[in-house]
């Protein structure tokens, strides 16, 4: 067998998984003569923690604020398209974990010699789907209320300043992009991140939902705190940057009705 056909034969498996996947939903819903699909906006506050280099543990009091704002569209009973802008600030500090020198001097050397500050604006733009455990949008049920997994692609734009010092001393040396002077500190970068992430979502009338989630964002680099890689004595090479998001919403839920099928 050539390397064309098993190239097409993958390609007829796919397509034949993804329509599996997104059409059969749809039928099963006219088969069962669902009346209606959903939409959902809503907008919510919370947090958001960085943990790297500079921040190696996670600290809830490092929490700063966040704003969401999403957008969703059913699938499925269980399945949601979902869409989302988030808009945050985070600030780490050395000094944080280091309060106690005689304690943690062991653990967190890096922390100790390097003093870094970090302070980050972000805006994140992501794309995925939400795993509903429980039929929310069944009204047979007196309490509406699921427990649910989102998981998402994102692109996100931020703005870093840095500033990290040696001995006492500031020292623009250890920072990326290498250099001296105030510029050295500031960076406006680009970066990808997978969002995962679980919550609850509470019915509060037939219209209008509270919502909780939480979940972490994987990033797919190591210079979201501006550390450079050209001296591994301020950093660790094999870790990976992420940051958390926490908080509470509220949406709204747009019904769109079928006509019946004869």
């Amino acid at each position: 067998m050539s390397l064309k056909t098993v190239r097409t034969l993958l390609i007829c498996a796919l397509v034949q998984i993804g329509s599996v996947f997104f059409v059969v939903p749809a039928i099963a819903q006219q088969q069962t003569g669902q009346p209606r699909t959903t939409s959902e906006l809503g907008v919510g506050i919370g947090g958001v923690v960085y943990k790297g280099e500079v921040a190696p543990r996670y600290r809830l009091q490092s929490n700063r604020p966040a704003l969401n704002i999403f957008y969703k569209k059913d699938i499925s009973s269980s399945l949601a398209w979902k869409a989302s802008v988030l808009i945050g600030r985070i600030k780490a500090e050395d000094e944080a974990y280091t309060d106690n020198p005689s304690f943690l001097a062991r653990e967190l050397p890096l922390s100790m010699y390097r003093q870094a500050t970090v302070t980050t604006s972000l805006l994140e733009l992501s794309g995925g789907i939400d795993y509903n455990f429980m039929d929310y949008y069944d009204f047979r049920r007196n309490i509406r209320w699921t427990p649910y997994f989102t998981v998402s692609l994102a692109g996100l734009v931020y703005n870093n300043k840095t500033t990290a010092y040696r001995n006492g001393v500031e020292d623009p040396s250890l920072i990326y992009p290498s250099g001296s002077g105030k510029d050295a500190a500031y960076r406006t970068g680009f970066a990808f991140a997978v969002p995962v992430g679980a919550g609850v979502k509470y019915a509060l009338s037939e219209h209008w939902n509270l919502g909780f989630e939480a979940g972490v964002r994987v990033l797919f680099t190591d210079d979201f705190d501006n550390l450079t890689d050209q001296n591994e004595q301020v950093m660790n090479p094999h870790s990976r940057d992420l940051y958390f998001y926490n908080g509470v919403s509220i949406s709204y839920t747009f019904y769109k009705i079928h006509c019946p099928i004869k």
